[in-house]
């Protein structure tokens, strides 16, 4: 069984976001890395071959060269091989361009399962693997917190309201990572030596036979979150404090 991960490379979770001189967010200075929640999908795809479920993992990312770091850092801990689908001329692509474009090289690689983050921590849209997989006309299961694969079925178990769902849909199928899936691990460093000697491919659309289609949306402005204020401290005994912070909400902030 042939495994496919979507991969996205994003900024840190504790970056600090700029907008450069067009109005545009500058990551000249900021650290990229795997999306964390594509970690946890690689690492499902490691395990399965690992319990000898799975042969091969295959990851794949669009995206500009900087993000052979990222699929490096996937193949360090432990998957067989990488390809980045250039993102040339598609730099504002909407989450539909990015989907057929992976849809397309996916399908012609061939796999057995897809695996991706439900979600990507930079634009939180949570759309495109299961764009991929509606394109694909496959079945998936998304945001899942366990995961059995055996007798050409995936079987996932997700958090819904409170209680568990467990669903079983037949293969070749998209299942999307939560992170109590699992603890991705730390690559190594003779893995990480290893990695750099495993194939990593980079293509272009074309190279699939995609003719990327227009993006549906388009973003007309970034704005950066207003300053925060100072803290207001009230001072004397607790019960002046106490008073003094329910006037205030009541009269300056107006929140009770």
């Amino acid at each position: 069984m042939k495994i496919v991960v979507l991969m996205k490379q994003t900024f840190t979770t504790e970056a600090r976001i700029e907008l450069d001189g067009s109005g545009k967010p500058n990551d000249s200075k900021v650290k990229k890395v795997v999306n964390p929640y594509d970690e946890f999908a690689v690492e499902e795809a490691i395990q399965l071959v690992e319990r000898k479920v799975a042969e091969k993992v295959t990851v794949v990312c669009l995206g500009p060269a900087s993000a052979e770091e990222a699929l490096r850092q996937c193949l360090a801990m432990g998957a067989d091989e990488a390809v980045r689908v250039d993102s040339a001329g598609l730099e504002e692509a909407d989450s539909s361009v990015v989907a057929s474009v992976l849809a397309g090289a996916v399908k012609s690689m061939g796999y057995d399962l897809l695996l991706a983050g439900y979600v990507a921590v930079d634009d939180n849209a949570a759309q495109v693997a299961v764009r991929v997989a509606e394109l694909l006309d496959i079945p998936q299961i998304n945001v899942v917190s366990k995961l059995e694969v055996a007798n050409g079925t995936a079987t996932g178990w997700r958090e819904a309201d409170g209680r568990t769902e467990v669903l079983e849909v037949p293969l070749p199928a998209l299942v999307t990572a939560d992170k109590s899936l699992n603890k991705p691990r730390y690559p190594t460093l003779p893995n990480i030596m290893k990695a750099k000697k495993k194939p990593l491919e980079i293509k272009a659309p074309a190279d699939f036979g995609i003719n990327p289609p227009a993006s549906k949306t388009r973003v007309v402005k970034y704005e950066l979150p207003p300053p925060k204020s100072g803290a207001k401290i009230f001072k004397g005994t607790p019960a002046e404090a106490a008073a003094a912070l329910v006037k205030a909400l009541r009269e300056e902030a107006k929140v009770v």
